[in-house]
């Protein structure tokens, strides 16, 4: 008898928090320290950010990360904390349909319970991917999730907005084929106008998730309009690394350290952690 694999019921739960109108709130981590302390605050789930995750590492974000150091980082993050974990992925790390594939049962390997996937390009090209080749790439992280026997959720990125690609229309029509080629939830970064998220939250028939921008609605009305997930993406990032450099400039310019009041307590942050 072949047994469930390891992350079946942390999937199930990690796919039951996309309730439209009780959105998921995800205040976006990029390393095992960042994540223990989001869910420490309270978080359901922890999501990664790309961009914090390959800043942390040295590299710049937009598909430049290679596969093994990025996951390296995701397996980090489930190992800190004991709630669902969705893994940023970019665009699959990989050329084809095959290798993201293998990324995603990397990913799986990693602890992960969900990911994302954009179609975004970064390589001088048109700003998206056309919309066959997306669906076929997200078809190959359907499929291999399905065949590890993992309900893996599948959140399908959609830049037209972010990228200046298109409006509603185009990001229907994207929504529609990522869908049906086996994604669960659709994320569009970038669209922030209250009526754009209620149209695309009326024509996307599935759970719609919505990143935190200046200008976009607070939670609450977010919630109102329907939105079943909310992401900070890199906003947590940049916040923790704008205050390390208001701190350095205090310390290297004016000589003071007026930043340690209001810190973490070095006791709270160490207790966070296995002694092991």
């Amino acid at each position: 008898m072949t047994l469930p694999h390891p992350l079946r019921e942390t999937a199930l739960a990690f796919r039951a928090l996309h309730v439209p109108g009780r959105p998921l709130v995800l205040p976006n981590a990029w390393d095992a320290a960042s994540a223990a302390v989001v869910a420490e605050a309270g978080a359901a789930a922890v999501a990664t950010t790309s961009a914090g995750v390959a800043w942390a590492l040295g590299a710049a974000d937009g598909d430049r990360l290679d596969r093994d150091r990025a996951l390296e980082a995701v397996a980090r993050i489930t190992a800190a904390v004991r709630v669902p974990v969705s893994a940023d992925i970019e665009g699959g790390y990989a050329e084809d349909p095959a290798g993201v594939a293998d990324t995603v049962r990397a990913v799986l390997a990693a602890g992960a319970a969900g990911v994302n996937i954009e179609d975004a390009r970064y390589d001088g090209g048109e700003a998206l991917r056309p919309v066959a080749e997306q669906a076929a790439r997200i078809a190959a992280v359907r499929a291999a999730a399905d065949r590890a026997g993992v309900p893996l959720f599948v959140n399908a990125r959609i830049d037209t907005f972010l990228r200046g690609a298109g409006g509603v229309d185009l990001t229907l029509e994207r929504a529609a084929a990522f869908l049906d080629a086996g994604a669960d939830g659709i994320f569009v970064p970038g669209a922030v106008d209250p009526e754009t998220i209620k149209a695309l939250v009326a024509g996307i028939d599935g759970p719609v998730n919505i990143l935190l921008l200046p200008g976009a609605p607070p939670v609450a009305e977010l919630a109102a309009l329907g939105v079943a997930r909310i992401s900070a993406g890199s906003g947590l990032a940049e916040a923790a690394h704008a205050l390390v450099r208001r701190a350095a400039r205090e310390l290297l310019e004016e000589g003071t350290y007026g930043f340690l009041a209001g810190g973490y307590a070095y006791g709270e942050l160490n207790a966070l952690f296995p002694r092991a």
